[in-house]
């Protein structure tokens, strides 16, 4: 009996050395037909079309992006009444008309329950209340801050934070347009959005 050939993603082959790029014109739809069809790929689209498909973590990315991750569902563990947490593979409609991705993002309780159980199921249409970007070796600092200004803030997320361990600095964005630089040597706090919520920066030490 002749063995089964495994066939690659070709998504796999095109991301394994750097992002991929490329615009589209395919509608809503389509687009989420894409994404769940290719659901292991972090994959992004703007408010212009542009569609940005990113390469697989390095094992200290994993680790990193993976201990932010983790500070924060902790924490919502112990305030499950306040909202909830999405992992780094849930998509957010936005307002603009971009699809994204945050390496953790959470949820309060009244924008959760505004959404019906039918829409939960789906690529809801929401804006989470706080997202967290990590920088991994392949991302371009420029284009995260960007990201956090002009997707996250600009559509209504209420705090923000960029965790660049690469540089060893981090950014606080916020929903009234301040911004803060933090170096690893403190900690990073919730603010009236997660109320309690500490991360020490330490912990991205890898």
């Amino acid at each position: 009996m002749t063995p089964t050939l495994e066939i690659e993603n070709p998504l796999s082959m095109l991301v394994r050395h750097g992002p991929v790029v490329f615009k589209s014109s395919m509608g809503r739809e389509a687009f989420h037909r894409f994404l769940l069809r290719n659901s292991d790929f972090k994959i992004e689209r703007d408010k212009q079309g542009v569609i940005s498909i990113s390469p697989f973590l390095g094992l200290d990315d994993g680790y990193l992006e993976g201990e932010a991750f983790f500070a924060l569902k902790l924490w919502s563990k112990q305030h499950p009444e306040l909202g909830k947490v999405l992992s780094p593979s849930g998509s957010f409609d936005l307002p603009d008309g971009s699809t994204s991705k945050a390496d953790g993002a959470w949820v309060s309780m009244e924008r959760h329950e505004r959404l019906s159980e039918t829409e939960r199921k789906k690529i809801a249409a929401i804006v989470p209340d706080f997202v967290m970007e990590v920088r991994s070796q392949t991302d371009r600092l420029s284009k995260l801050k960007k990201k956090m200004e002009d997707t996250w803030i600009a559509n209504g997320v209420k705090l923000a934070w960029l965790i660049d361990p690469i540089k060893e600095k981090a950014w606080i964005y916020r929903a009234d347009g301040t911004s803060e630089e933090v170096s690893f040597s403190e900690k990073m706090s919730g603010e009236d959005v997660l109320p309690g919520f500490e991360f020490d920066l330490k912990a991205m030490d890898a």
